[in-house]
């Protein structure tokens, strides 16, 4: 009887070694199946390098890089989760001279087989690249241009926007002005068309929110060395000059996109008003003193990396590469049809340091985005202000909202 117990107890012994070594041998079998491949993103980044004034002021530093930065700092920023998806993303960088062959670096870029776009481009060149038959199927996001009317009447369904648009930047200073009970203001502005686009946007938001113009001034540009022919006594005694005599009045307003005058108005004009606009409260999509929401982590990181701080259009292009990368991300695709409409859809939310969740309307493509106030070094506020609702979300009382537009690239089914 013993015998017998012996041989079946070394039988199940030798059954249980067998199953754990059977055990054993998995992972090294799955080890020996094919790796499952990466998928690899390529973004094409597309600027053209038109020329900038130089900062008035030797302390502002002279970004060479401008909106690039961003771009790069977000691959980075893609790269940290596509390690764990399997996913590879790149930056495929190409810059035309102002006035150059657009039409071939679109075709250059296209050969590469890139479908994912982030163009720093004007508004008319931009809608000469969304028309291009080399990019009917792309996605092209607007990382430069703030005109209005890309989200009114211009619109291309190839074409996301996430630079702020002028109307959004207007209103969301208007917010402001009326939770201050600043509502009488003067308009200064400037000859050129960006100074004339954002007067416009400045009367519209006046007229939406109950302020009023009392009166409208132009600062006429003469051409010649603007540190040069511009010291401190004449530039004392233009700006006095150009803001005698006006009635009453809260806040000065002005439109100088160009920067060529609005700089000198703070601390000179006749009558002692705040300056707000294009200079002195400044709306923008992005300031270099906005810590809240995590907003410091991003501010050092792309410090570290472009060694200057972050400016506005350098967020937009940074938004611009995390928006495709979350898609990618959702979706396991790079297909731009399959990107498009999911970034349309109400699943899609990006984190981007703004306190909420953005997402891209659905009529313009115009991405929705909290716009800071800011003085040159102080943040001063958020809009949309708090008490100005909207039935869909209060982001929708900046700028154009569906009615107000001709636009409706993706209609409710």
């Amino acid at each position: 009887m013993r015998r017998p117990a012996r041989l079946l107890a070394r039988r199940r012994m030798l059954a249980a070694l067998g199953l754990a070594a059977a055990l054993l041998t998995v992972p090294a079998a799955a080890q020996q199946q094919p790796a499952k491949p990466k998928l690899s993103v390529a973004i094409g980044w597309l600027g053209e390098a038109i020329p900038e004034p130089e900062p008035l002021s030797l302390v502002e530093p002279v970004a060479k890089d401008k909106g690039v930065a961003g771009a790069r700092l977000a691959i980075t920023d893609n790269q940290t989760t596509g390690r764990f998806l399997g996913q590879d993303y790149s930056l495929d960088e190409t810059v035309i001279p102002a006035g150059g062959d657009l039409a071939g670096a679109a075709a250059a870029i296209a050969g590469k087989g890139i479908k994912l776009v982030v163009a720093d481009l004007p508004a008319d060149r931009l809608l000469q690249l969304a028309d291009l038959p080399e990019m009917k199927d792309a996605v092209i996001l607007n990382a430069r241009a703030e005109d209005d009317r890309l989200r009114v009447s211009d619109c291309r369904a190839n074409v996301f926007h996430t630079i702020p648009n002028r109307a959004m930047k207007a209103d969301a200073l208007a917010q402001y002005l009326a939770f201050k009970r600043w509502t009488r203001w003067v308009l200064v502005s400037g000859t050129l068309d960006g100074d004339k686009a954002f007067a416009d946007a400045i009367r519209r938001a006046a007229k939406r929110y109950g302020a009023k113009i009392v009166e409208e001034r132009t600062y006429e540009f003469q051409a010649g060395s603007r540190r040069s022919d511009t010291g401190e006594q004449q530039v004392q005694k233009q700006m006095t000059q150009l803001t005698q005599r006006l009635p009453d009045y809260d806040v000065m307003v002005v439109a100088d996109e160009s920067e060529v005058f609005g700089e000198y108005l703070p601390y000179r004009i006749w009558d002692p008003r705040p300056v707000a606009g294009t200079q002195g409260l400044v709306p923008t999509g992005w300031h270099r003193s906005q810590e809240q929401w995590g907003g410091t982590q991003l501010q050092r990181r792309f410090q570290k990396e472009a060694g200057r701080w972050m400016l506005e259009r350098d967020y937009a292009a940074w938004v611009a590469v995390r928006a495709l990368g979350e898609a990618v991300t959702r979706t396991g695709k790079d297909d731009p049809q399959a990107i498009r409409d999911y970034m349309v859809s109400d699943a899609f939310q990006l984190g981007a340091f703004k306190g909420v969740p953005l997402t891209f309307r659905r009529w313009d493509q115009q991405l929705r985005q909290p716009i800071l106030l800011a003085s040159p070094l102080m943040l001063v506020s958020v809009s949309p202000q708090d008490g100005f609702l909207h039935q869909r979300t209060p982001l929708d009382t900046l700028g154009y909202d569906e009615p107000e537009s001709s636009c409706r690239l993706n209609p409710d089914s």
